[in-house]
């Protein structure tokens, strides 16, 4: 008879477990309203091979300032297609300050249509709650409306993505979103969303300072509409 992990096709295309983290904290712990999950190849790090070198990973500029600021707002998880004992002391690396609160691997994907897929109805989160960052659109197939889909990052030392993606994330968690899933569905058939999301930002603020230059106008209008019917009710005397 063959091995019982040969003849179980289940444990190679199935998470290792239908709840891959545990209970949400309770108080007086802290728990962040959201929970981010982030790829690492390609989204955080980019694997760079030389005869010189052999495989070295490079730090994408702005980790460090994605996780700062979006710490108190989500909850950090690494949910990778690699395998654990290759992203383990890579996640160390990227993550020294220990913003990331969970680390999850290729074990914990599912394997649909030659895709390692990101189910998060295993997360024991709630999917409402749960936004997917990753450089493949497959990774989050299954629920495609809480996934973000970057651009995959080839190394470049001067790339901003993950400055822009600190500044969307963080404008969802201040504005109290109550399912990321309904912003997010917005940005779903955009090339790139994140441009999406700064020329919406840029347009919005080009109408609020259209807002606020009308106001101002019509209060000096006002102001000078007041003045005449002040001068016509009090009317100077003959003698001035």
């Amino acid at each position: 008879n063959l091995p019982s992990w040969v003849s179980s096709p289940q444990m190679i295309i199935e998470p290792t477990s239908p709840k891959l983290l545990p209970d949400p904290l309770k108080e007086p712990y802290y728990q962040p309203p959201y929970t981010l999950v982030i790829e690492l190849t390609d989204v955080l790090l980019h694997p760079e091979w030389s005869l010189v070198t052999g495989w070295r990973f490079k730090k994408r500029p702005g980790i460090d300032s994605l996780f700062q600021q979006l710490a108190p707002h989500y909850e950090i998880v690494i949910f990778t297609s690699e395998t654990g004992m290759t992203a383990f002391p890579l996640i160390d690396s990227v993550d020294p300050h220990g913003f990331v609160s969970y680390r999850l691997f290729r074990d914990a994907t599912r394997y649909l249509d030659g895709h390692h897929v990101k189910d998060i109805s295993c997360l024991n989160r709630d999917p409402a709650k749960v936004v997917v960052v990753d450089c493949k659109k497959e990774a989050f197939h299954l629920q495609p409306f809480n996934g973000l889909a970057l651009k995959k990052w080839d190394g470049s030392s001067d790339d901003r993505p993950l400055f822009d993606l600190a500044a969307f994330l963080k404008t969802i968690a201040m504005s109290g979103v109550e399912d990321v899933r309904t912003v997010l569905e917005n940005y779903s058939l955009e090339a790139d969303p994140l441009e999406a999301f700064k020329r919406r930002q840029t347009q919005l603020e080009q109408e609020e300072q259209q807002r606020l230059a009308d106001l101002s106008k019509n209060k000096k209008q006002q102001q000078l509409f007041l003045g005449s019917l002040a001068s016509r009710l009090w009317p100077r005397s003959k003698q001035q």
